[in-house]
């Protein structure tokens, strides 16, 4: 049974989130578990996603999860607009909501680009070192 889908085409903030991701090199898109998510080789961002808390899982569907650089971990997860998101978490990955008042496009732009670096093959960095 397919997972239904959790978004809405139209939010701006997707809009915004798939222009950033796809003006990479070589990304497309997939639904995956019902959410959009961006891919080179491996999946490298997705929109949307849930957190587990000690009182169960918290939903959020405006956020993007990422593959942080490594060195940066120990920082995001001391900051208070990052969480670890469920599922992917363990594994590395990272999430904030991109309906915070403090979370800027810049800072998301740059999330999504380090992301893209961790899984992007050398002809796919050769590519965005051209842009």
């Amino acid at each position: 049974m397919p997972h239904p889908v959790m978004f809405d085409d139209a939010d701006p903030l997707l809009v915004r989130l798939r222009s950033l991701c796809l003006a990479l090199p070589e990304v497309e898109e997939r639904i995956s578990h019902g959410r959009p998510t961006w891919r080179v080789a491996k999946q490298f961002a997705q929109y949307g996603g849930g957190e587990r808390t000690p009182d169960g899982h918290v939903r959020h569907d405006h956020a993007l999860l990422f593959v942080p650089e490594p060195g940066d971990v120990g920082a995001l997860d001391q900051d208070e607009r990052f969480f670890l998101p469920a599922y992917v978490g363990p594994f590395g990955w990272r999430a904030v909501d991109l309906d915070r008042d403090d979370v800027g496009w810049d800072e998301v732009a740059e999330l999504v680009d380090a992301s893209y670096r961790q899984v992007a093959n050398r002809r796919q960095l050769a590519a965005l070192a051209e842009l």
